[in-house]
Parts: C-alpha cells; sequence; structure tokens
C-alpha cells in the first residue's frame, strides 16, 4: 500500500531546464530571477527556507526561516538570539535551502553565518507588524512554557506595557543573521530524473566564482 502511494505520487518533470550560459558567471543575479519568478508565481511564503545547523554535539538540527534579504554579503533573515537555532549558529557555519516545487527549482546555499549589526536589526524590526513585534517581546523562544495560555497572557502584558500608540523597540535579544555563501548550488527538474544542477563555489577571496556542473 505505501509502494503504491509513492507511485501515484510520481510525476514527470520539465523539459526545458538551466543551461551554463543561463547560470551565468555569478551566482546572485541567477538567485535574484528565481526568487522573483517564485514571488511572481503566487506561492505561499516564496521566501520561506530550510535553516540548517549543527549543535555542539555533533547533532543536526533544521527549521524554517524567511529570507528577508539578499545583497553582495549574502541572505539574512531574523530570529531570536536566544533560541536553539541562534545557540547553533554560534559555530559559525550554517545551510540554507530554498524549495519551489510548482516551478522544480531548488537551491542550496553553504557558508559562514554572522548576526547583523543593532542598527539593521532596529531597522528591520521597526518595519514589523505591531503583533509580530509584541511576540517577540512575548515569546521566550525555544523555552518550555506550560501552556498556550502562558505566551497569551505574555503578549497581553506586552501590548499594555508599550500601549496602544508607543512605538515597540526592538528586543535586545532579537535580530538577524547574515550567511555569506562559499557555495551555491541550482536544481531544475528535468525529463528521465536528468535534472540540472550548476554549482558555484567562492574563490575563497570574494572576488569570483567557479561553476561547475553536478550530475543528478
Amino acid at each position: 500500500m505505501e509502494n503504491d502511494i509513492v507511485a501515484r505520487l510520481r510525476r514527470e518533470y520539465a523539459s526545458s531546464g538551466l543551461a551554463e550560459g543561463a547560470a551565468g558567471d555569478d551566482p546572485y543575479p541567477l538567485l535574484r530571477r528565481w526568487l522573483a519568478d517564485a514571488m511572481a508565481s503566487g506561492l505561499h511564503e516564496p521566501n520561506a527556507m530550510v535553516l540548517a545547523t549543527v549543535a555542539a554535539t555533533g547533532a543536526p538540527s533544521a527549521r524554517m526561516v524567511l529570507l528577508k534579504g539578499i545583497d553582495a554579503d549574502g541572505l539574512t533573515f531574523f530570529t531570536n538570539y536566544e533560541s536553539r537555532k541562534a545557540d547553533e549558529l554560534a559555530s559559525g557555519a550554517a545551510a540554507l535551502v530554498l524549495v519551489w516545487h510548482p516551478l522544480q527549482r531548488q537551491v542550496r546555499v553553504e557558508g559562514a553565518a554572522t548576526r547583523l549589526t543593532r542598527p539593521e536589526n532596529e531597522a528591520y524590526f521597526a518595519v514589523r507588524p505591531r503583533g509580530s513585534q509584541l511576540a517577540a517581546w512575548a515569546s521566550p523562544q525555544s523555552q518550555e512554557v506550560p501552556d498556550r495560555g502562558y505566551l497569551e497572557q505574555r503578549f497581553d502584558t506586552m501590548a499594555a506595557r508599550f500601549g496602544a500608540d508607543e512605538p515597540v523597540p526592538c528586543p535586545p535579544y532579537w535580530g538577524g543573521y547574515r550567511v555569506a555563501p562559499t557555495v551555491i548550488e541550482f536544481w531544475q527538474g528535468r525529463v528521465n530524473r536528468l535534472h540540472d544542477r550548476i554549482r558555484f563555489d567562492g574563490d575563497g577571496d570574494g572576488d569570483g566564482w567557479r561553476r561547475t556542473r553536478l550530475a543528478p
């Protein structure tokens, strides 16, 4: 029965793919183009990505975060600096995966993770919805809590603390990370499972990329 279910889920992939010429010599324009395609397609949370880290014990862990920016220095996302993911990011290493199933595309990123500056954190926090701002103060992320009511009570307490019209400041324990890629790999689904995989490796000094094709 399980094999039958898997068989029914199988779908053929597209005939058009990703050629080296289309990938270019720099991965960033292609990454931005693919993200724009995902946004234009109407996908829910097209900026959702898996963040993978490794604990001090050597155990891997992964969770979803939202990509909030791409610049010449890397990809950014935001979280609680007292969370489990923040503890594991202290190692300085991270991997990201963006998947857009309807477009039959995937992007993998590996690189060094560093915290954003306080001004960068405050600038982004200021444009978040007020409810999200209050939740950042209310939620002791990754810590055990007694029940849902505890969180809702903390939220109400923070709402009363800052008032209806008072700006909500960025918590000192909340902020962003930038993952500076050393590897960016693009995956495009193709017929017969002969998928396209184009990988870019940084040259180590930030001045260029080495592009290679990988077997699927």
